[in-house]
């Protein structure tokens, strides 16, 4: 077959490019989905290209249009053919910045649930705590928060600029297992019909609300903030999430609403049930981190409205974050 090379690349190149152009948006963002148009378009452009290869099979292995045509065909050939269906390649900044928001407020019904009892238990706590002040010896689950607030700040204040920057890797790490932990154990209370992640919601709540009132009542409201918002301020939201996990296990097992079967409710919650978990898992980690390397730091060596301005934005980023991110993707995929 007699092929004019020049007018052949002249003819065929634009079909080319757009090819090229179409991988690499796919191969740019893996969790892209094609239409329908695009796909018979995209099916259109390979079969152009695999006949234009097919008119060069005469030319030199060499040659520089086999040399653009042959990868060019195999790329298309290999993107037709994958099965995105089953399988997605995992993009772990789509999944964060889309899948997981998205996620928790197609959800939100559960964080609300969980908002609502923390709340609860908050109230139980600080009434507790400020009725009756030998509660605490109760309510407290340490022994550092049992004896009196003032006496604390006074000595952290004094030993303020002498912490051991040496253990603040190793305290990081644990408070990350911790939280984590604490973090999988409320979504997992979920197979007590929600009656476990609950208790646990409440127990915390109940914790919160005691040694803020406690710190409060003793003059030292502006060290509890500066101590508790810097971390608190995502880790507390990152406990609310796993009991709204927990308590949507909790929902899938009850049935409300629904004939569903047992094992068609989990089946479908499940994926929500591990987006959430592992959303709260990289929350922690951040939290952790502050917690370690900027909490436990207190005046004259760190002020405290530094401590609370920062705790504050960091609540605001975050509520901005799991409302705004990946908006229009609530959608079940």
């Amino acid at each position: 077959m007699i092929v004019d090379v020049g007018r052949f690349d002249a003819s065929e190149s634009p079909y080319w490019e757009e090819l090229e152009a179409m991988l690499g948006t796919l191969d740019r963002d893996a969790a892209r989905r094609l239409t329908l148009d695009e796909a018979r378009r995209m099916h259109y452009l390979y079969q152009r290209a695999a006949s234009g290869l097919a008119r060069l099979s005469g030319f030199p292995e060499d040659h520089v249009l086999r040399l653009r045509l042959e990868p060019l065909v195999a790329r298309a050939y290999a993107e037709i053919h994958e099965s995105r269906s089953g399988q997605t390649r995992f993009s772990f900044v789509a999944w964060f910045t889309q899948t997981f928001p998205a996620t928790f407020r197609r959800q939100f019904w559960a964080f609300r649930l969980s908002v609502g009892i923390t709340l609860l238990g908050v109230l139980f706590g600080a009434g507790a705590t400020l009725l009756d002040p030998s509660a605490k010896d109760v309510l407290m689950p340490f022994a550092h928060l049992q004896g009196d607030p003032s006496d604390r700040v006074q000595k952290e204040e004094e030993h303020a600029d002498s912490r051991r920057s040496g253990a603040h890797t190793q305290f990081a790490a644990m408070l990350m297992t911790h939280n984590t932990k604490v973090s999988i154990v409320a979504m997992a209370l979920g197979v007590t019909f929600g009656v476990g992640t609950f208790v646990l919601l409440f127990y915390n709540g109940i914790i919160l609300g005691a040694v803020v009132a406690d710190y409060v009542r003793a003059g030292e409201g502006v060290f509890v903030a500066g101590w508790l918002l810097p971390h608190g301020s995502v880790e507390i939201p990152s406990i609310l999430i796993a009991g709204q996990a927990g308590l949507i296990l909790g929902g899938a097992l009850m049935g409300w609403g629904t004939r569903k079967r047992v094992r068609a409710r989990l089946r479908e919650t499940a994926p929500d049930l591990a987006t959430l978990i592992a959303g709260v898992a990289v929350l922690l980690v951040w939290a952790g981190i502050v917690e370690s390397f900027f909490s436990q730091y207190h005046a004259p060596l760190l002020p405290y409205w530094v401590k609370i301005a920062f705790g504050s934005l960091e609540l605001g980023c975050l509520a901005l974050y799991l409302w705004l991110a990946g908006r229009g993707k609530e959608a079940r995929p």
